[in-house]
């Protein structure tokens, strides 16, 4: 492993160890009744992970302010939300996917009438985890609402649906882009936005790392579909080859394989030259913008 790889590494560890601690004094007991819904909520939340999202969060924040402390419960309520999607998306009625993170998924342990639940609930705690913070209340009333707006039928849930309506059918670049760009990108985006709002950035320099953000995450997904093609189930902790077997629209599907390489490489040239700004100080985001172009999980 290079010493490059070895910093992002031993950061992203530590980082995600401080918003699991977070999350964990949040979050009821496992044994707290009814005991089966925080058994299945814990089992996906913490069954591993890169915590990308409150990563990205925590890191745009730290290009402005130092007070770490400060984003950990928010940066929770962001993986708290994407656990919600991904217990959801692995269902049976949609992407029907036994594992996730190398473990068996939710509905598989739980049965999915209670995955279904754990899903609900943890979209429901990242609300309540936001509100739970010390932030000031206007800039509380700011994040909950965008969460809700990102996440619901304009954003996360509008994404997912199209996704659903597209499988087995030939479509448009427009409406791949719509898909990823909804399903994928926007909550990447709404992390570093948020790490920008506590930090209290310039609109200039949130715009520019929104630009970063969404490019940044449309590469993690164009990454995920040629995963799906020439990953390692071992590796990637969850099938592989499903999304032709299903006939999903993927960026391969829609580009070929070598384009899609190519247009993830040229977007990642694009994403790291906006951080320019910041000099060294972007250093762990222009690292892991290298990590997300190479990863092979």
């Amino acid at each position: 492993m290079s010493a490059t790889k070895m910093i992002l590494k031993k950061d992203i560890k530590e980082k995600r160890e401080l918003v699991n601690i977070e999350i964990d004094r949040f979050l009821p007991r496992k044994d707290e009744y009814p005991k089966q819904i925080h058994k299945a909520i814990r089992h996906s939340l913490f069954a591993g992970g890169k915590r990308l999202r409150p990563y990205l969060m925590i890191n745009s924040y730290l290009l402005f302010e130092d007070d770490i402390q400060k984003t950990l419960l928010v940066a929770g309520a962001i993986e708290l939300l994407h656990s919600y999607t991904l217990i959801h998306d692995d269902l049976p009625e949609i992407d029907n996917d036994d594992y996730r993170r190398g473990k068996k998924a939710c509905h598989v342990v739980f049965g999915s009438d209670i995955a279904l639940l754990a899903g609900d609930a943890l979209l429901v705690y990242a609300f309540e985890a936001i509100n739970s913070t010390s932030l000031d209340e206007k800039l509380k009333l700011k994040i909950i609402r965008e969460l809700a707006i990102e996440s619901g039928y304009k954003g996360i849930i509008a994404g997912q649906i199209v996704d659903i309506l597209s499988e087995g059918k030939e479509v448009d670049k427009e409406t791949l882009s719509y898909i990823h760009n909804n399903k994928t990108a926007r909550l990447i985006n709404l992390s570093i936005r948020f790490g920008c709002y506590l930090a209290n950035a310039s609109a200039e320099d949130q715009q520019i790392l929104e630009t970063f953000g969404q490019k940044l995450g449309l590469v993690f997904q164009i990454v995920d579909d040629i995963l799906d093609i020439e990953g390692d189930a071992e590796t990637l902790g969850k099938s592989v080859g499903k999304d032709k077997k299903v006939k999903k629209v993927t960026f391969p599907s829609v580009y070929g394989l070598e384009k899609s390489k190519e247009m993830a490489k040229n977007l990642i040239t694009e994403a790291k030259a906006l951080l320019s700004p910041w000099g060294e100080k972007a250093n762990m985001l222009l690292m892991l913008s290298d990590f997300v172009l190479t990863r092979k999980f």
